[in-house]
């Protein structure tokens, strides 16, 4: 098979994996509902907790809507693969001409599509909340179109290795959040170098190293993942 059918391929799995599950993602527009909803109101209840000052809520505001992100985006990452491995749908996909990998690829961009997008679309209006202004929440987007998609890469990991296994919501917690710690420490670094009217270069470099590191090795891992799970 020449490289050219190779390249076509992939792109073909990409393509019909991304489709097919923001298909079924807007069957079921109710969990996607659910993810936005619980970080609307864990954002909330952090100024309700602190207090109304505004120097506070400014200064943890862009840790708060980093760590609720992260809270939302791992809630919906248990579906990922669950429900096509409990119909046999995975099985088919691997025994498809498209390459396994595309179609994990395609799996996990629809995930961020349908989490992470919409988490960033919201993020302007909860930082309202916590003071914080129209450039602050410019660079805290930037971070969050850098860290989001990292989150649902190494997301998609986990969630292949889990595969299968009882209490997967709890072990996905348990596996991800320390290897989540490094996005959320330069994702929340380069808003709070900003305000203090310091460089933000080095963060976002550092968040755009791990962005093309996860896209290139992630799919192939959780592809690997998969197959081990089902055979």
């Amino acid at each position: 098979m020449s490289a050219d059918a190779v390249h076509a391929g992939a792109w073909a799995g990409l393509v019909w994996a991304l489709r097919r599950d923001l298909r079924l993602a807007a069957r079921s527009a109710a969990e996607v509902l659910v993810v936005l909803g619980f970080f609307f109101v864990a954002v909330t209840l952090f100024p309700l907790g602190v207090g109304p000052d505004p120097r506070v809520l400014r200064l943890i505001g862009a840790g708060v809507i980093w760590v609720c992100a992260m809270l939302a985006c791992l809630m919906s990452l248990a579906r990922l693969f669950a429900a096509d491995f409990a119909d046999g749908t995975l099985e088919q996909m691997l025994l498809s001409e498209m390459p396994f990998g595309a179609i994990v690829c395609g799996k996990i961009g629809a995930h961020w599509l349908t989490t992470g997008w919409p988490l960033m679309l919201c993020t302007p209006l909860v930082g309202v909340q916590f003071g914080l202004d129209v450039t602050e929440v410019g660079v805290l987007l930037l971070t969050l179109a850098l860290g989001t998609p990292v989150l649902s890469l190494i997301g998609g990991i986990m969630a292949a290795l889990t595969l299968g296994l009882r209490g997967t919501g709890a072990l996905l917690a348990l596996l991800l959040l320390p290897l989540y710690v490094p996005v959320l420490i330069f994702g929340v670094g380069a808003v709070d170098a900003y305000s203090a009217g310091l460089g933000i270069e080095g963060q976002l470099s550092i968040l755009g190293a791990e962005l093309i590191v996860a896209l290139v090795g992630a799919p192939l891992a959780a592809a690997a993942a998969v197959r081990i799970a089902i055979d």
